[in-house]
């Protein structure tokens, strides 16, 4: 069900050598560009007509107009389970507690009398953000798309999740509760590249936005990528991942059922164990059949991903070796599942969320840990960073120099600009004094 790689006895090989030999789903963002770039390129000319006629060759619906009446959202929250209302609203207050805590605030610098520089931060004018409909439901992911963007003070906000053709074209009435529960009333019945481009170049019903973020398949990272540039993006998601750092102190149950987590998300989902026991690697891979016999989704899902190449039981000499593995590969989710978590914790460097002990689940941050799970996948957790209120801000450095202070540093800039060749940089700042530098 799931393949073993050794890389026990000897040395373990550096950088990008040891990323070749751990599992990794094949996520072609490149390849995908040729088949978005006529549908970004349609949306562009076509606005409205275009989301709507490649909403009805993909989600096979034919929608009249791709914005959501705000009845429709205030009807799916009045008919919203009160189970999932209640769960929806610790998310919220959870996921509000963590990110209000992110906000940034103005800080001056006095560098000399006379001279500061201060940094305010800014958020965006308007965002896009995207919701997946695909194989599952993801209201879960309006919450952390939405919570992080409200808190860093974004003025315009809008929502963009595929039409369903059950629910009469509208996105899936748990996505759009969760819209109105949040108070956002600004949703589209879009889906794929096409959204994308509806939030970059605008339509009739929709204004351009400034950034897009939000998971989504290939197909939407590709449109994130090929209009890069026109938006900034939080990222490009691909299939999600688990990573589990485990010894002979792990429970086989808890390490199998939160392998499955993870697996049921896509067949090309990853789920890595990496460990020093040979007990808990066979144990957990006796668990995996008895665990996945009794669940659903298996034969679209979850035995593809067991068995894909992106997933793997990963056996290594002692913790230390397990450690600079999981940093090697780096995570969108990683857990520690050993004798002492918290301590090997403390020493993960890359991963998207760390999730340490047994009572930690992955699962318990896709909801209502109050951390974000939109994070990044596919190793970028090696230089990216989740989605979180900083994703929605822009630092803007404000100079304020009296007379004196400029007088004072004037020669320092025109010898850095003659030694550019850049005499009018210089020049520039003599004019200020008569053409002549200031004596020291």
């Amino acid at each position: 069900m799931i393949s073993r790689i050794d890389l026990r006895g000897d040395a373990l090989p550096e950088g990008g050598a040891l990323r070749d030999l751990l599992p990794r789903a094949e996520f072609d963002v490149e390849a995908a560009l040729e088949t978005v770039r006529p549908i970004c390129e349609d949306v562009r000319h076509r606005g409205s007509a275009a989301v709507i006629d490649w909403g009805e060759k993909f989600d096979g619906v034919r929608l009249e107009s791709v914005r959501v009446p705000v009845a429709a959202l205030a009807r799916a929250l009045d008919e919203l389970d009160p189970a999932v209302r209640a769960a929806l609203d610790e998310s919220i207050r959870r996921a509000r507690l963590v990110h209000r805590a992110q906000r940034r605030t103005t800080h001056t610098t006095q560098v000399v009398p006379g001279g500061t520089v201060t940094e305010k931060w800014v958020p965006v004018d308007r965002v896009g953000l995207y919701v997946p409909g695909g194989r599952a439901v993801y209201p879960s992911s309006v919450v952390m798309n939405v919570v992080p963007a409200q808190e860093a003070g974004v003025p315009g906000l809008a929502v963009a999740s595929p039409p369903q053709k059950e629910f009469g074209g509208l996105p899936h009435p748990t996505i759009l509760a969760a819209c109105a529960l949040l108070g956002v009333d600004e949703v589209y019945a879009a889906g794929g590249a096409q959204a994308v481009a509806m939030f970059a170049y605008g339509t009739g019903d929709c204004l351009p936005v400034d950034l897009v973020t939000g998971p989504g398949n290939i197909y939407v990272a590709a449109a994130k990528r090929l209009l890069k540039g026109r938006i900034g993006i939080d990222a490009e998601a691909g299939p999600t991942e688990i990573a589990i750092l485990a010894d002979a102190t792990a429970d086989p149950v808890h390490v199998a059922a939160d392998l499955i987590s993870q697996a049921e998300h896509d067949p090309m989902a990853a789920a890595v164990l990496v460990t020093d026991s040979e007990e808990l690697a066979a144990a957990t891979e006796a668990e995996l059949v008895t665990q996945v016999a009794a669940t659903k989704h298996v034969e679209e899902r979850i035995e593809p991903a067991l068995a894909g190449r992106q997933s793997a039981i990963v056996l290594v000499n002692d913790l230390e070796d397990g450690l600079t593995v999981v940093n090697a590969y780096a995570a969108e989710h990683l857990e520690i599942q050993t004798a002492d978590a918290a301590a090997l914790a403390d020493r993960v460097r890359n991963a998207g969320a760390v999730f340490v002990g047994p009572w930690s689940p992955v699962s318990l941050g896709d909801y209502c840990a109050g951390s974000n799970h939109v994070l990044p996948t596919g190793g970028c957790a090696c230089h990216s960073s989740g989605l979180s209120v900083q994703s929605f801000l822009r630092g803007i450095h404000i100079v304020d120099y009296t007379r004196d202070a400029l007088a004072e540093v004037t020669h320092h800039v025109v010898a850095l600009a003659e030694a550019e060749d850049l005499p009018a940089h210089g020049a520039a700042l003599k004019a200020r004094f008569g053409w002549k530098v200031p004596q020291q």
